[in-house]
């Protein structure tokens, strides 16, 4: 089968089309026949070499993605599932070595899978699993009650963007920051309040919120620099495992998605609320399997909003 893969880290030109082995799924398992895989930064950092032990010991190609959508090809034998052979489904993917969601096909645990929102399509579907999963472990940590004040930065952003509105269907209000290009996307989100982006935006949220917010989720990875805009005692949720010694008891929850890679009803609950019209799901633009490296390009330009999708 054909992945999109790399030998060798380095630019977006490393990124080509390769064949690895046809896999099927055991038992606990189904196979996806993949139609759309979503390109997230995770996915361009691990090609330029930033998580170089995540490959140490398997062979190449590696094959980035951490969402797919397309259709249930096999079911392992004796899996445990109502998932049925045709089904349109999404799912989170682990990569590893050629094990990523850049892959005509990948067998995952049926865990990582549920059905795809109704009437979405699969490149649309494929925006939601990594990234809403963040967004809801992200809430989750930080435990917030109906009716608490949280910021979220870099709202203008896929995972920023399903941040806002989960946390609106928690029953949160919310402050976010968006640059003026931004402010009507983010206000559509559910934002209560938007202040301007930047590395000072902890001083404008602590004007319109004297007192402090209750948590922030820093999409933007702002690290350290969102903290003074936090209560005594609230919380910061952080993206790419920036944690510290907080002072005023504020606490640091480095979020990875890897805890809830297997959390199949959070997963569906995703569903649901895109079927309710709680989520919106965004795509930027689609790509062919031979551009691969063209939409890396794209995504390490900056200022996309909604996710890129390679098509298979």
């Amino acid at each position: 089968m054909r992945v999109v893969g790399f030998t060798e880290f380095g630019g977006p030109e490393v990124l080509g089309v390769h064949e690895v082995p046809e896999r099927h799924p055991g038992p606990g398992e189904v196979r996806i026949r993949v139609r759309a895989a979503a390109v997230n930064p995770t996915d361009t950092a691990g090609r330029a070499g930033w998580f170089p032990d995540r490959y140490r010991d398997v062979e190449p190609p590696y094959v980035p993605g951490m969402d797919a959508a397309g259709v249930i090809d096999e079911v392992g034998e004796g899996t445990d599932t109502d998932l049925r052979v045709g089904d349109d489904v999404m799912a989170i993917v682990i990569p590893s070595g050629a094990h990523g969601a850049y892959s005509e096909s990948v067998v995952l645990p049926v865990a990582s899978v549920t059905r795809a929102p109704a009437g979405t399509g699969h490149d649309a579907a494929s925006t939601l699993p990594m990234n809403g999963l963040t967004a809801r472990l992200a809430l989750d940590r930080l435990a917030l009650p109906p009716g608490g004040l949280l910021a979220v930065t870099g709202a203008a952003g896929t995972l920023g963007g399903y941040v806002v509105q989960l946390a609106k269907a928690d029953g949160l209000r919310v402050i976010t920051d968006a640059k003026d290009t931004d402010r009507d996307l983010v206000s559509s989100l559910g934002a209560d309040e938007i202040v301007e982006r930047g590395d000072d935006v902890a001083t404008r949220i602590r004007e319109i919120a004297p007192g402090g917010v209750d948590g922030v989720v820093d999409g933007a990875v702002l690290n350290d620099a969102v903290e003074p805009a936090v209560r005594d005692g609230g919380g910061i949720a952080t993206v790419r495992g920036f944690t510290a010694e907080a002072e005023r008891g504020i606490r640091y929850h480095a979020v990875l998605v890897r805890d809830y890679w297997s959390e199949q009803a959070r997963l569906d609950r995703l569903r649901q609320q895109v079927e309710e019209g709680a989520l919106t799901l965004r795509v930027a633009d689609t790509y062919p399997i031979d551009q691969g490296a063209e939409a890396h390009r794209r995504l390490e330009a900056g200022g996309t909003r909604g996710r890129l999708v390679i098509r298979f």
